[in-house]
């Protein structure tokens, strides 16, 4: 075995070992690298494409799309502008046969039904893969992704992007852990709004033909274009959206929930090309050590009402997050025995609230009783520095790889994920209130 692929090797990994910058560079051939592959050119994959680009040593090789006319061809053409000479694939088993020995790593952005493949292909072709959430849109399939990550020891990253995030990361250890400033947590809601849109279009001078089109599982451009809506290539927006938030939940109670009941439906679109539910509106209660935690989740296709955003209450605080950097707050409560926050704001945990004169009610109105005033906002001093969402992700993925860091989104997690994320659709369905069992989550 030569140092190359020593590198690449479960023993590498599996042995926790931490390779300094000058082992790596000696083992790839040339500086730090990490040679990689993108297997999904579209939106997500350009997404993951440009904040690596951002990370320094990340050289891609290859890119793998079956839209060649469009999605293949720009992104092989971008990438040439920044300096990034790149093979050109529309299958990915042949990218795995003339790429081996040349890169390092994948990055998977195809559409869900497809990631379980994939995954599995690279890792067995001895490749650490980062593969966009969800896992995939059939729980058997991710649970072969978990079996075939344990058997090679390659790295699989999922995409859950917010267990990168350094601010998500300061909230949970700073503000939930160490100073629990929340108190007991009780309550959870959270949201993810969108505008109505219409359907996904293409350039009629580049339609895929049929037979490439059926070979890789789309019965026309509009499946291929809107393949989340369709119940056979997607889990819809509670799975495309709510997976990212539903995910913090468990992070941050510690534990995974008892059971969900959902209400939902495809309410505002034609049923024939949006066959997933359009609104899902699902309740967890989750069972922490301090007591039960209920938490409401909400995804709409239809109005984009205050966007997307978590809120953790407890009895002695409230914490506002959200990935966007415009939301990022915490309320202290106002009765009578909450201890005052001024050690965790001299401890650099949270900032002092701006003092802001309060409004005078008019003269002659009365309040009612029931009435308070809003807490003031202390805010959380911690930012993304100008990244984009994704990157820090891709970043603790790279160190992985290079054998710094360990995964923040392993399999595992992602799988959990999952368990919990597709639970929902089977409740909307069931009309039922439906319990998770322990083993559910263990592969």
């Amino acid at each position: 075995m030569n140092r190359r692929s020593f590198l690449r090797s479960t023993a590498a990994v599996g042995a926790g070992l931490a390779f300094s910058s000058r082992m790596f560079a000696a083992a790839s051939g040339g500086g730090n690298d990490i040679n990689v592959a993108l297997l999904g050119a579209g939106a997500e994959g350009r997404a993951l494409m440009d904040a690596s680009r951002a990370i320094p040593g990340i050289k891609f090789k290859a890119v793998c799309d079956i839209w060649t006319a469009y999605n293949q061809k720009a992104m092989v053409n971008l990438l040439g502008r920044y300096g990034h000479k790149c093979s050109a694939y529309v299958d990915y088993k042949e990218m795995l046969d003339k790429e081996k020995g040349k890169i390092d790593a994948v990055l998977i952005a195809t559409p869900d039904f497809w990631h379980a493949e994939q995954a599995i292909a690279c890792m067995e072709a001895g490749l650490h893969v980062y593969c966009e959430k969800e896992m995939s849109n059939d729980l058997a399939k991710a649970r072969q992704m978990v079996e075939a990550q344990k058997k090679t020891g390659k790295l699989l990253q999922i995409g859950h992007q917010r267990r990168s995030n350094p601010r998500y990361i300061h909230c949970y250890d700073k503000l939930i852990r160490e100073a629990k400033i929340l108190g007991r947590m009780t309550t959870i809601n959270g949201q993810w709004n969108r505008s109505a849109q219409e359907p996904l279009g293409w350039p009629k001078n580049a339609v895929i033909d049929d037979a490439t089109l059926n070979k890789y599982g789309f019965a026309s451009m509009d499946q291929f274009r809107n393949w989340r809506w369709y119940k056979k290539l997607g889990g819809g927006p509670i799975v495309d959206l709510g997976s990212h938030q539903i995910d913090i939940y468990a992070w941050f109670t510690g534990t995974t929930p008892k059971g969900v009941i959902a209400s939902g439906g495809t309410d505002y679109y034609d049923k024939k090309t949006h066959e997933w539910y359009d609104t899902v509106m699902a309740i967890y209660d989750f069972e922490t050590k301090e007591g039960i935690v209920r938490a409401f989740y909400q995804v709409l296709t239809t109005n984009s009402n205050q966007g997307y955003y978590e809120t953790f209450m407890g009895d002695q605080g409230t914490l506002v997050i959200s990935e966007s950097s415009a939301r990022g707050s915490v309320y202290r409560e106002q009765g009578a025995g909450v201890p005052d926050w001024d050690k965790w704001v001299k401890l650099g945990f949270i900032k002092e609230p701006v003092k802001k004169e309060e409004p005078k009610p008019a003269a002659g109105t009365v309040l009612d009783v029931r009435e308070t005033l809003a807490p003031p906002a202390y805010e959380i001093p911690v930012t993304m520095g100008g990244k984009a969402y994704h990157q820090p992700h891709l970043e603790n993925f790279y160190d992985a790889v290079r054998g710094k860091a360990k995964l923040n989104c392993p399999a595992e997690i992602g799988y959990e994920t999952a368990v919990m994320v597709l639970k929902v659709n089977e409740a909307v369905e069931a009309a039922k209130r439906l319990e998770f069992k322990p083993e559910e989550f263990k592969v």
